[in-house]
């Protein structure tokens, strides 16, 4: 079950993350599969760090510049994205 989480669902994220990799990448959203790791499309580490700095502004997140190796994956990604996104309402933060 997909719990909505700040307005956010798991859905809505994998969207958001595929258009924000495949612009990185030039590429296609759809070209981007959610279990495909990023780094077998090329992201680098520019484009690792500028994806942590759109979380960031996004979704008022605190991210490790690591985040798209700790979770190679724009699933593992939205996973985890889901539970910060969790956390920080359940401690009355959120957008």
């Amino acid at each position: 079950m997909t719990v909505p989480t700040a307005g956010h669902t798991t859905e809505s994220l994998t969207t958001w993350l595929a258009e924000r990799i495949a612009l990185y990448l030039k590429r296609e959203p759809a070209d981007i599969d959610p279990d495909v790791p990023l780094a077998e499309y090329g992201l680098d580490s520019v484009a690792a760090l500028s994806l942590c700095g759109d979380i960031e502004d996004d979704f008022d997140l605190v991210m490790e510049p690591t985040i798209a190796w700790d979770y190679p994956t724009v699933r593992a990604l939205v996973g985890h994205l889901m539970e910060e996104l969790a956390a920080d309402t359940a401690q009355g933060g959120g957008a």
